[in-house]
């Protein structure tokens, strides 16, 4: 169904020759039929969630405030809820007109609709308070996606006594996040602390020759702890949906072998 289309049928629902029902039914069939809603600015994947287990998230940066509430409306229909990330003040401001949404501006996500029901156990550990941003996308996306999740944060290697008082706490964890800036040394620290999946997130912050988060991001894929795997600069998105899919499938395996033994 093309935009023109879809306005013809918007009309017939509007003089009353198709119901609001008819007519939800018929733009539901439309799009499921070829797996994509033509919004003419944007084509959305409507069948992501069969294929992958989750919805399309919105990356915000570079979207008009009209397209994102175009975008984030279509998505909230089509699943119930949406989570858009990167989202500037002016497109946090128009989603928040234009529906009921929850902003988290040091983030810059925004989430609407309900959220799944929160299972299992990811900690996300940031180096730093600078480092916030970047970790509260990771805690925003890993919940978005049905994780429960705990933030643990300023527990850099300056002060190594932090990140050990808090070893018993995030050995339980099913998945670990680590995020830091400067010369990226705590994935190592934690990689080596635990028996966990540990998934490392080097940021932007730190003077001169951290060069942007590539001092970071190169010390996390040199490092010598095992089981450490690194996603991009800031990409704290990335690390919490990682985290989220492995935490589901430890959650699921749980889950059928209570059903094997009960």
């Amino acid at each position: 169904m093309d935009r023109r289309e879809l306005e013809a049928l918007l009309r017939s629902v509007q003089d009353g020759t198709l119901s609001a029902e008819e007519g939800a039914g018929s733009v539901f069939n439309s799009f499921r039929a070829d797996g994509q809603l033509d919004l003419g600015h944007s084509r959305l994947d409507t069948d992501r969630v069969e294929r992958c287990g989750h919805a399309e998230v919105v990356y915000g940066e570079g979207k008009s405030p009209d397209e994102l509430v175009e975008i984030c409306g279509a998505l909230l229909e089509a699943h119930g809820r949406f989570l858009a990330t990167r989202v500037q003040p002016a497109g946090r401001a128009a989603l928040s007109r234009a529906m009921d949404v929850e902003v988290d501006d040091r983030s810059q996500t925004v989430t609407g609709g309900t959220l799944p029901e929160l299972l299992g156990d990811v900690a996300i550990i940031s180096a730093g308070t600078s480092d916030a941003p970047v970790a509260r996308e990771a805690a925003v996306t890993a919940r978005f996606l049905g994780a429960a999740v705990e933030q643990i944060p300023d527990v850099g290697v300056a002060g190594i006594h932090r990140i050990l008082s808090v070893a018993p706490r995030i050995r339980e964890a099913n998945v670990i996040v680590v995020v830091a800036g400067m010369e990226g040394a705590l994935p190592s620290v934690v990689g080596g602390l635990v028996d966990r999946p540990v998934i490392a997130v080097p940021t932007s912050v730190g003077y001169g020759a951290s060069l942007g988060g590539v001092a970071a991001l190169l010390g996390m894929l040199n490092s010598c702890a095992s089981g450490v795997t690194v996603v991009n600069i800031d990409n704290g998105f990335g690390a919490g949906f990682a985290a989220a899919q492995i935490n589901r499938q430890i959650v699921r395996a749980a889950e059928s072998g209570h059903s094997k033994t009960s």
